[in-house]
């Protein structure tokens, strides 16, 4: 007798399929590249030429209804917490010049070495240790110390924001939209910002924050509004995804120690160690953008209206672009398709920082320690519809 296959089910806010969503992304390239759950009413578009056509067709796949699947976080409010994620040209190009003109190249490059002195200042400790968590320790401190020290936040006041930020994105099972903790979570967040905005009208410092309010292109400036929204962007999205990224490097190279000895010996693969967890598992796996008009794939036909998920996750595993997509190889040539921090007018503005800190942390670890192991009882997932990483990772290591 041949076996039942299941039913393909593609459910974002499923516990199972936080575990592990390869195999479920397999089958939909395979199966439905063009795939509708008829319960949370959304298409997914899985394939690698779909999903980067997708970021780059901001006419037909519109940001204006932001890009969460949250119901709640869905609509033209969109915007007061996504900032210009939720936004279409021309806001969207008005908005993001306006936030480059404070939150440029080079004021990200002058962090370098305060990155590097706040990884030490977390990861010599850690190290003495022998045995410790590597996101309470490290991996959850340094983005939002950095994050917090770009904007001006007190030093004091980082342990509780990052503890709003981690609610903001947390999901409970069975739980399909945004829950009371994580709207209560936003709003105090939000008024956090608004007073931090407010003193800097008062007292203007060399900061972000003062930065953004000095931000201004042939007479045109950033609103309070526009602001608080990027701040709480910077907050929630920069800092959780560099998070999970720094996680997901030190696992799944403890899971594959062959590749890791390639770094342990050559800190200069460091970069290509970070390249390959973005691409292998990636810590944004899913962003939405909403049909403008009726779209046509693989036979079938989106309604014009719609909401549309892009899975990132699924389209860095495509064989049709990177060989062998299933195996974690740190020195792989096709990296060059990567669709973790999506392409066109929306690629993200981070994306140089968020490397940035994961090569400097992960150098200096890899420069101290010879081999390591996770400790598998304690790992403990986070829990969310598009951000793939680990609330809890510990690890013991063997330095050099």
């Amino acid at each position: 007798m041949t076996a039942a296959v299941e039913p393909l089910v593609f459910d974002p806010y499923d516990y199972r399929c936080h575990e592990d969503p390869y195999p479920t992304y397999h089958r939909l390239r395979t199966e439905a590249p063009l795939y509708y759950n008829a319960d949370l009413d959304f298409w997914a578009l899985s394939r690698h030429a779909d999903v980067t056509a997708g970021f780059r067709d901001s006419a037909r796949l519109s940001s204006a209804n932001g890009v969460s699947l949250d119901p709640a976080a869905w609509g033209p409010h969109a915007h007061r917490v996504m900032s210009f994620l939720a936004m279409d040209d021309p806001r969207h190009l008005r908005l993001r010049r306006l936030v480059y003109k404070g939150f440029t190249p080079k004021r990200v490059a002058e962090m370098q070495d305060r990155i590097k002195e706040l990884t030490m200042s977390y990861l010599e400790p850690a190290l003495a240790e022998g045995t410790f968590d590597w996101i309470e320790t490290v991996a959850g401190k340094l983005p939002m110390d950095v994050i917090s020290e770009l904007m001006g936040v007190p030093a004091a006041d980082r342990v509780e924001i990052r503890r709003l930020a981690d609610l903001v994105v947390h999901r409970e099972d069975g739980v399909l939209d945004i829950p009371p903790a994580a709207v209560e979570s936003s709003i105090t967040l939000l008024g956090y910002y608004t007073e931090m905005l407010a003193e800097r009208r008062r007292r203007p410092t060399t900061d972000l924050t003062s930065a953004l309010l000095d931000a201004e292109i042939s007479g045109d400036t950033l609103t309070d509004e526009e602001i608080i929204g990027f701040l709480f962007l910077m907050v929630v999205a920069g800092n959780e995804t560099t998070t999970k990224l720094l996680g997901n490097a030190l696992y799944w190279a403890a899971k594959n120690p062959g590749e890791y000895a390639k770094v342990a010996v050559e800190p200069a693969a460091v970069p290509d160690w970070v390249e390959e967890t973005l691409r292998y598992d990636t810590s944004t796996q899913v962003l939405a953008r909403s049909a403008t008009t009726d779209l046509d794939y693989h036979g079938g036909t989106i309604p014009a209206g719609a909401k549309v998920l892009l899975l990132i996750g699924s389209a860095n595993r495509d064989p049709a672009v990177f060989a062998d997509g299933d195996t974690y190889r740190i020195d792989r040539p096709d990296t060059a398709g990567l669709a973790s921090f999506g392409a066109g007018v929306h690629y993200c503005l981070g994306a140089h920082l968020a490397r940035l800190e994961a090569v400097v942390a992960l150098r200096e670890f890899a420069a101290r320690v010879r081999g390591y192991d996770v400790v598998d009882a304690g790992i403990v997932r986070v829990h969310s519809s598009n951000v793939r990483g680990f609330a809890k990772l510990p690890v013991t290591v063997e330095v050099r």
